[in-house]
């Protein structure tokens, strides 16, 4: 039992390590890489023009294309592939590749058996338009999750934020952003702090009842903790002059290279489009 509680405060551990890090990643937007080096508008556009090539395409080889280039940008972009790799394939890839595994089955798409088995009693089948339907959903998923990651990576989030308000994106929503992205952070020190400090003072919780009522106090205290902080935040950055509006000193300047990688990349829309034309 001891072993097992163990385990579950190690995963927990590693849980928030590793969403602390992929939501701060404020050194790889630093690093002196190809998308750094973009107008951060421009940057945005070539984002969103690509996950609508990968949405808009019913190829399987396409959208793989699509993800390959994501993954040459990557590197270009002075990330560790690993790195990304850890961001990318858990999580939202990972759960819906099991929300496709139906797909695959005769039960649900009928069409051309690819492998037949039995299962209690009944004669299921892999199908051909299951497997392509999976397929294309499972990395639409991956794909668009890759190229906002690679954005979030390579563009401070200040500067993210700016961008926002560039293409009209209303105040309201950007403001709330911004405040989530730093409570985020916030929350993240307060549930490793409380951990360390329970572990200090109470050692293994010998039951589970004990347990519940330690997780309710903690889970009171910092409602408590928030409630009283949300107006010494917002008093304090009124008093520095915050209006809403994300400022930042850089000043968007868009070059020839900018200019080129949107006209790749609105090919690569156009092709997308064609493609689906022809193959119907």
């Amino acid at each position: 039992m001891a072993e097992n509680n163990h385990f579950i405060e190690r995963s927990l551990m590693a849980v928030l390590v590793l969403f602390k890090e992929s939501i701060f990643s404020e050194d790889c937007a630093s690093r002196k890489g190809f998308l750094q080096a973009r107008d951060p508008r421009v940057k945005a556009l070539m984002i969103f023009v690509l996950l609508l090539a990968a949405l808009f395409s019913r190829s399987i080889p396409f959208i793989a294309g699509i993800y390959g280039f994501c993954l040459v940008l990557a590197l270009v972009s002075s990330i560790d592939i690993l790195f990304f790799w850890e961001r990318t394939l858990f999580f939202i890839p990972f759960f819906s590749l099991f929300i496709a595994a139906p797909a695959l089955f005769n039960i649900f798409t009928p069409g051309e058996p690819l492998a037949s088995f039995h299962l209690f009693g009944m004669a299921v089948s892999i199908t051909k338009q299951g497997a392509a339907s999976a397929g294309i959903f499972f990395l639409r998923v991956l794909t668009s999750v890759s190229l906002c990651v690679l954005l979030a990576l390579t563009t401070r989030h200040s500067v993210l934020l700016k961008v926002l308000r560039v293409f009209k994106v209303p105040q309201i929503f950007v403001m709330i952003m911004g405040m989530c992205y730093r409570y985020i952070y916030l929350f993240m020190e307060i549930i490793q702090d409380t951990y360390t400090a329970i572990k200090s003072r109470c050692g293994n919780i010998s039951s589970s009842a004990r347990g519940r009522k330690i997780v309710a106090g903690n889970i009171a205290n910092l409602w408590r903790r928030s409630y009283d902080m949300h107006n010494q935040v917002y008093s304090a950055m009124i008093s520095r002059g915050y209006s809403g509006e994300p400022k930042v000193m850089d000043e968007f300047r868009a070059g020839l290279k900018d200019w080129l990688c949107l006209g790749v990349t609105l090919s690569v829309f156009i092709l997308s489009l064609w493609q689906n034309q022809y193959l119907n």
